[in-house]
């Protein structure tokens, strides 16, 4: 009796004790992942603000760094170049930390491009990090794979220098793009040739890692060259469409229709109420970093409803300088601005788009009530 009861009381502390540390691994990932997502996210929304915050760049190069590093110690752990108790006692975590180290790199990413991008241009970039955010926790498999490890760190590297590259040499545009490019490729041969190194039989799967890089740099390539890619470091921080725009000292006050308090949050389907001889400013707030300069445009467009496209009506530039928390602050404006759809896109000197205010212009007979904003 006594010995059934003490194997009862061991088959009921077996079913929820596991055996090893990989079974534990295994049994409470489902659990484990949703949590660091989430708590890595509000980690790097809080840390990751802006792009040229030193701290946020190492922490998204310590993330690649650490994802890296991982991968290779796997690899090496896969092929027996590393053995013993040691290394087969980390060995289930390994895949764990990569996942993790992703998850904090792609959360950022998201964070910062987002900021970034006018979505009705950018949304597939965008997408594209959310989909592999979110779905990092379903990757855990794959991980083990050299193929898909090079993939998602050619990804990371080429997202990050696509940003960081304009910060240290104080420019955007095509060149630099292009430049970040050829030393993302490099980057993965170095990583890759020291993989083979020390692990010699992953050099069967070259092809396959070659194959995976080469469309993930094509794909880049693409989305760039149309504009689907954001133009971080510069980022949109406030833009709107006002009545009346006027500097005073430091600052400028805005004169803005009365709206509810989710409105303030839309840059789209604004409606703006014109009387007959009345000017339509377009302000705009744009964060650059520290020595960065660059010239904006607003460029002005109509929708032509009898043959449905839109059409420009007019560009207007301006120079910016970086290093302002709140962003550069500009305004262009337009007279006799007729009644139906309009947008401003907010863009960089070389094409790129920053943002984008969307709103319908409507004729009324009287003036309507203002009220000031202080920016």
């Amino acid at each position: 009796m006594f010995l059934a009861k003490n194997q009862f009381k061991k088959s009921m502390i077996r079913k929820y004790l596991p055996k090893s540390t990989e079974e534990l691994i295994l049994w409470y990932e489902r659990y484990v992942s949703p949590i660091t997502l989430i708590a890595g996210f509000v980690v790097d929304a809080i840390i990751v603000r802006n792009v040229d915050l030193w701290f946020s760049n190492i922490l998204l190069f310590s993330y690649l760094a650490i994802a890296s590093a991982c991968t290779l110690l796997l690899n090496m752990i896969i092929a027996g170049t590393l053995r013993g108790r040691f290394w087969t006692a980390i060995a289930p975590f390994l895949p764990a930390i990569i996942q993790f180290s992703f998850g904090g790199l792609f959360s950022g990413y998201v964070i910062l491009y987002s900021q970034s991008a006018a979505l009705a241009v950018s949304w597939i970039f965008v997408a594209i990090l959310a989909i592999l955010l979110i779905g990092n926790e379903r990757f855990r498999n794959l991980y083990k794979l050299i193929a898909f490890q090079m993939g998602l760190l050619f990804f990371g590297v080429f997202s990050f220098l696509t940003f960081f590259l304009p910060i240290v040499l104080g420019r955007i545009g095509t060149l630099v793009f292009l430049i970040g490019g050829l030393l993302s490729l490099a980057v993965m041969s170095f990583l890759f040739k020291s993989t083979v190194y020390l692990v010699p039989a992953l050099i069967s799967e070259r092809k396959k890692v070659m194959r995976v890089v080469g469309s993930v740099f094509l794909a880049f390539n693409i989305l760039y060259f149309s504009n689907a890619i954001p133009p971080l470091p510069l980022a949109l921080k406030e833009a709107g469409v006002y009545h009346n725009v006027v500097k005073q000292g430091d600052g400028y006050v805005l004169s803005a229709e009365p709206r509810r308090w989710y409105e303030a949050y839309l840059r789209y389907n604004t409606v703006y109420h014109k009387a007959a001889g009345e000017t339509v400013f377009i302000y705009s707030a744009i964060f650059a970093p520290t020595d960065f300069s660059t010239t904006i445009l607003h460029e002005w467009e109509y929708y032509d409803e009898k043959v449905g496209v839109w059409v420009i009506t007019g560009t207007f530039g301006f120079p910016i300088t970086g290093g302002r928390d709140g962003g550069y602050r500009g305004y262009t404006l337009r007279e006799n601005v007729s009644a139906g759809k309009w947008r401003v896109n907010v863009k960089t000197g070389n094409g790129l788009i920053i943002g984008r205010i969307a709103f319908t212009v409507a004729d009324v007979d009287t003036l309507v009530p203002t009220i000031e904003v202080r920016n």
